[in-house]
Formats: C-alpha cells, structure tokens, sequence
C-alpha cells in the first residue's frame, strides 16, 4: 500500500516521452500541485529536446529514477519515447507515479515488477485544464480520501471485481511478449486511445485476444477514443462503428462491460490507482474503487 501524501511532499516532473511544447500548461500544473501543499523540485525540463523526445534515453532515463527519492513522481507529456526506457533494468522506487497515453509503458512496466502507487490520470501539462471534480479525485487518491465512483453506458450486465489494469490500448498491445505486462488473470482492464481508424482498434483488440489476454478479465471498460471516429465520414456499408466493434469484440467473453467512461484524452481524465482492488458494475455502468 502506497503511503498517503502529506503537505510539504516533493515532486518530481519527469519528461520522459516528447518534449515540452506549451510551457504555460506546464506551470498551471505545477500550480495545481503547489496548491495542494506540494512543492516542485527543481527541474531542467523545459526547451529539452533530441529530435523528437525530450533528451537522450539516458537523460531521460535518469529523470525517471533519481538518486534522490520523491514521494511523487509526475510525467511531463505523452508523444512517444517512453519505451525506450524499458530496454534497461529498472530500479524502481516506492511512491507514486501519475501519467497517461505514451506513460502507459513505464505505468504497466512499474505494476509488473511488483510497485503499486502507479496512477493512469492526468499528465503535469494537462492537470491544470482539468474540471474541478477531476482534480480532486486525484488529490483524494494522492492523499488517502475517500475517491467517488465513476460512470459509463453499461451493456455487460454482472459485477467484476479484480485489480485495475488501466492503459492506452495502442501501447498496451505493443508490450505483448515483453516482461513489461502486469498478469491479466481476474482483473479489469481499463483502455482508452487517441487516432486510431476503426480497423486500427479492431486489429489491436484481435491480438489481444490472440494473445489471450481478454479471455483472462473478469471484467473490461472502454474509455474516452478521441478522434477514433469521424461521422461525416460512416459509411456503414465500408465499416463498423467503434461500439459495434467493442461489442463484436468482447461480447462473448461473457464479463461485465461499460463503455464511456471518462477516462483518457478527454477534458475529465479520471485518475485511475493500477493494481488497486475495483468493482465493475455491468449493470450500473459504474467503476467503484475499494479501500
């Protein structure tokens, strides 16, 4: 069990993925945190870059695990590069970790080497544009409160209880058959994504049901697939709707299922605790934390 924040705890922000673009959005996060009673440890984030990360995979690598410890670690950006750090052996330290989208690799990574206080939720950059709710349901995990369930469309009747596998899907199946990849068995998988054609997830939700991954949930939610889907451009002879291919999907798995949930690249990021024990609710649409 990760220990609670407390006032006068340290973060740290770590730029593992792309660079820094919009260092207003960076600053409105870092006020959010300060607000909260936590203080910013200096950091050489910004105008950081190599070709399309935000420094070498060493610099990066050794922002990610600091000599120095820090009860929070949280990630700059998504993009892509975080994988890279997963080529050496990680020497992770206990606290917690917040990030989403590309930081769905080290987040998993972290979980299954055996680390707990991993959050899937909002990114330093995109913290401060978040509603009020979604902020404090990521102080109330941060700090040990009492955290409110969460709502999706419920077409999976039933109830799932497992630990929370949560990730963006796209980098989640690009970590099959890797040692990065948490065990699925009896747990509920939480998935979201970014930009991706229909046929794009329906082939990503094929190997993961090739590779036996699905067949192991007790339970399964859909997130927030932002630009996944263009209605002008249904033409439903010469494709499927994202719904009906999560239902062709997943349906016969026979598992409590919600789509919906306000969770990934949407305005209202639900923070999600990995490995934490959940209840998914097929006939309520809901996500329930336990303590």
């Amino acid at each position: 069990m990760t220990e609670p924040l407390k006032k006068g705890d340290l973060f740290h922000i770590v730029a593992a993925s792309s660079p820094i673009n919009k260092k207003e959005d960076l600053q409105a996060g870092i006020k959010v945190l300060e607000e909260w009673g936590l203080t910013c440890n200096q950091m050489d984030t910004i105008d950081r870059s190599w070709g399309y990360l935000a420094g070498n995979d060493e610099v990066r690598f050794n922002e990610l695990h600091p000599n120095s410890y820090y009860p929070l670690l949280t990630f700059a950006r998504g993009g892509w590069g975080s994988a890279r750090l997963l080529e050496k052996s990680q020497p992770w330290k206990e606290g917690w970790m917040i990030g989403f989208s590309d930081l769905t690799s080290i987040l998993l990574a972290r979980l299954a080497g055996g680390f707990q206080g991993g959050v899937h939720g909002p990114l330093i950059t995109t913290l401060g544009s978040e509603p009020e709710w979604s902020k404090d349901r990521l102080k109330s995990i941060l700090f040990g409160n009492c955290v409110p369930d969460i709502y999706g469309d419920p077409w999976g009747g039933g109830l799932a209880k497992g630990p929370l596998i949560v990730g963006n899907l796209t980098v989640m199946t690009h970590l099959i058959g890797t040692e990065h990849l948490p065990t699925f068995k009896e747990s509920i998988l939480i998935i979201e994504d970014i930009g991706e054609a229909p046929y794009r997830i329906d082939r990503m939700l094929t190997h993961l049901r090739l590779a036996g991954v699905l067949q192991q949930l007790s339970g399964i939610g859909f997130g927030s697939f932002k630009y996944c889907e263009d209605e002008k451009d249904v033409d439903e002879t010469k494709t499927f709707r994202l719904l009906d291919i999560f239902k062709n999907r997943t349906q016969d798995l026979k598992i409590p299922i919600v789509s919906n949930l306000p969770i990934g690249h949407c305005c209202g990021n639900a923070s999600l605790p990995l490995g934490s024990q959940a209840i998914l609710n097929g006939d309520k649409g809901s996500l329930s934390l336990l303590k």
